[in-house]
């Protein structure tokens, strides 16, 4: 699906994000009706995600999810809920996604499984990470990363919750190493300053550097284009992760 103005100007991506979602939308797989998102931040994804599919996202931070609401509200279909998944009960999706998510979780192995369990049989999970732990630097550590995978620890945490024909690919070559060492500088400033704890600071960082209004947005959907057509020639670079895996029906 491509994002035209109207999305740029109610939910606008980062470039970051963009080059995200280039590998996340390509590696969605067909037969996808319900889709649920944990962590789903402010909603820029969602709102796209929410356009082709049956959308439910979660996000505990209620400043994040006020947002999120407004944005999933404004392209007329979905629902976001300020709560994680231990709020679902029995209910199961196609595809359960999470993205730049479970670095912020300690016990990530016990997280995967959990939100595994949400999936029906013969459904998929979907996540982006940042990668390889060599790179953990300054704004991993502002943000309460505890860490970065390689595309084999992704393969592992996905197997280790159950799922197969598990498929990991890199992103954001050459345009993501640029944007993380600004990030690094920034968050080498904030960390100086910072006084919050690092729960404090994971949950206010779905708000951190996002995009605002339809020009910004659409600079960023411009300007990044090419590199996300670059970043397809390179699969096997790049500072992150996007990993699929399905669970056996």
């Amino acid at each position: 699906m491509v994002a035209g103005p109207s999305l740029d100007a109610v939910a606008p991506l980062s470039p970051s994000a963009w080059l995200r979602y280039d590998v996340v939308t390509r590696l969605i797989p067909p037969g996808v009706r319900d889709v649920l998102e944990v962590g789903c931040g402010r909603g820029a994804f969602g709102a796209r995600i929410a356009r082709g599919y049956n959308y439910l996202g979660l996000e505990p931070d209620a400043v994040s999810c006020d947002v999120a609401r407004q944005r999933i509200e404004a392209v007329g279909s979905g629902e976001v809920r300020n709560a994680s998944t231990e709020s679902l009960d029995a209910e199961k999706f196609d595809l359960v996604c999470a993205f730049e998510v479970i670095e912020h979780i300690d016990d990530d192995a016990a997280a995967a499984k959990e939100w595994a369990s949400h999936i029906r049989p013969g459904g998929w999970m979907l996540l982006s990470v940042p990668a390889d732990q060599h790179r953990y630097g300054p704004m991993d550590e502002y943000v309460g990363h505890f860490r970065r995978y390689s595309p084999e620890q992704m393969t592992s945490l996905l197997a280790g919750a159950g799922l197969s024909d598990i498929v990991v690919r890199r992103y954001a070559f050459p345009l993501g190493q640029v944007l993380e060492a600004g990030r690094n500088v920034l968050g080498k400033r904030k960390l100086a300053r910072s006084s919050g704890s690092v729960a404090e600071r994971t949950a206010a960082s779905g708000r951190l550097y996002q995009p605002g209004g339809s020009l910004l947005g659409t600079v960023n959907r411009v300007g990044t284009a090419p590199f996300r057509s670059l970043q397809r020639m390179f699969p096997d670079k790049g500072v992150g992760l996007v990993a699929l895996g399905r669970l056996d029906g």
